[in-house]
């Protein structure tokens, strides 16, 4: 039986995997404690998931931008947290989906002190 060989086809990634894949990796870097609300804007004002502290954009070229709005525990050394949030991201996305990576923003939107309350007697 002869075998042909075929180009292969074209896979496509719906932006809705790259934001569920940016924002577990995220959630897995230490001192990160959640995602925040995104800023809205006109341009996100009616999409959906605009709630979920991602927002990408895909270029024509392929190149991923994301920007990731998180809050911190009281204990992340923010700079070293944000380094590692922008790596970790940007090694998911090449490594899971094959994407280049242009940019990973980190805006830290606040810092979680809940665990700290001491409860008055």
């Amino acid at each position: 039986m002869a075998t042909t060989e075929r180009p292969p086809g074209k896979t496509t990634i719906a932006p809705g995997v790259l934001s569920t894949i940016i924002r577990l990796t995220a959630l897995q870097v230490e001192g990160v404690s959640r995602l925040a609300l995104t800023p809205s804007t006109v341009n996100t004002l009616f999409s959906r998931n605009r709630d979920d502290g991602v927002d990408i954009t895909i270029e024509e070229d392929g190149s991923v931008y994301a920007d990731l709005h998180l809050v911190l525990t009281d204990k992340a050394n923010i700079r070293e947290t944000s380094k590692q949030v922008q790596e970790e991201v940007s090694v998911a996305i090449s490594k899971m989906v094959g994407m280049e990576v242009g940019t990973i923003n980190v805006h830290i939107e606040d810092i979680d002190y809940q665990n700290n309350l001491v409860p008055e007697d």
